[in-house]
């Protein structure tokens, strides 16, 4: 038996949710706040991955990986960070069936940890760029989720940068948000708008946030994709530091920018209908062709 779908009209919350769970896409998991996201839902993420992956490397960037945990004493080096994140923390206290020396924060996202290990790594202007991405899970304990859109463990993908001038800082980050353009009009066929953000609603740890928007279908603005520049924030924070062509000890400028599983969120607002679910022929796991034979 087929289930009834909620019109749009009469309640586009639970017509998004009745969408997600009769198309399979995802499920709600018994940890509240987090979600399992079924095959058909996972495909359509890995249609994502790969898409803006082949792209990622077209421009440089490599990919790594960084550990979930993360020392509590990092996330506290830069002061507006902790501050911005600090409602959304889960954190790790006991171990092995001891009490930790110093509590774990579970990966909320990876700022500290990664520009931890750039400072082990970055010591000349030959260094720089370094252009890293890493494909992960993060936490965020967030108070009220909606699959897909905002859950307590999602997926993204989180990209870090060092460079050697704020100009090729702001030339990143710009980069990267034009990326997330492209992907959002050519694979994702959604119209998008770009901006910058106000500074309330920047970063943590960030100079300026750059921004895709996207309008969903119960016409409400959808934060579709970030990029952000940090200045020398986290350089300083972290004591990163090169020699620049002249023997000179300086701070390097970074970026950092990101999209997540809201994408699938997104497409389905975008282009879902009272008769269920619609996806762009790009991103669609099952692709269909009409040939018409006539006599």
């Amino acid at each position: 038996m087929v289930e009834k779908l909620t019109p749009m009209s009469e309640d586009f919350n639970e017509w998004y949710t009745d969408i997600i769970q009769q198309a399979q896409l995802a499920d709600y998991s018994p940890v509240k706040g987090t979600m399992v996201i079924r095959p058909y839902g996972y495909s359509i993420w890995e249609s994502v991955q790969s898409y803006l992956d082949k792209k990622f490397k077209e421009t440089g960037h490599q990919n790594a990986y960084f550990p979930l945990f993360i020392p509590n004493s990092f996330i506290q080096k830069e002061a507006e960070h902790v501050e911005g994140f600090s409602p959304e923390l889960a954190m790790v206290t006991h171990a092995g069936g001891k009490e930790l020396e110093e509590p774990l924060v579970v990966r909320p996202t990876s700022e500290t940890i990664i520009n931890h290990m750039f400072a082990k790594w970055i010591k000349s202007h030959r260094d720089l760029p370094m252009l890293i991405n890493q494909w992960a899970n993060v936490v965020r304990w967030e108070m009220r989720t909606r699959l897909f859109l905002r859950t307590s463990e999602f997926l993204w993908q989180e990209g870090h940068t060092a460079h050697a001038t704020e100009s090729e800082a702001t030339e990143e980050a710009l980069r990267m948000l034009d990326i997330y353009s492209e992907f959002a009009e050519n694979a994702a066929a959604v119209s998008v708008v770009k901006g910058i953000k106000s500074a309330n609603e920047r970063f943590a740890g960030a100079t300026r946030t750059y921004s895709i928007e996207a309008m969903m279908k119960d016409m409400k603005a959808l934060q579709a994709g970030t990029s952000h520049e940090l200045g020398q924030n986290f350089s300083k924070a972290f004591e990163i530091q090169f020699s620049d062509e002249e023997n000179n000890l300086q701070h390097p400028y970074q970026t950092s920018w990101g999209v997540s599983t809201r994408l699938i969120g997104m497409i389905i607002m975008a282009h879902g209908d009272d008769k269920g679910l619609n996806l762009p022929p790009k991103l669609a796991p099952h692709q269909v062709v009409i040939i018409p034979i006539t006599s």
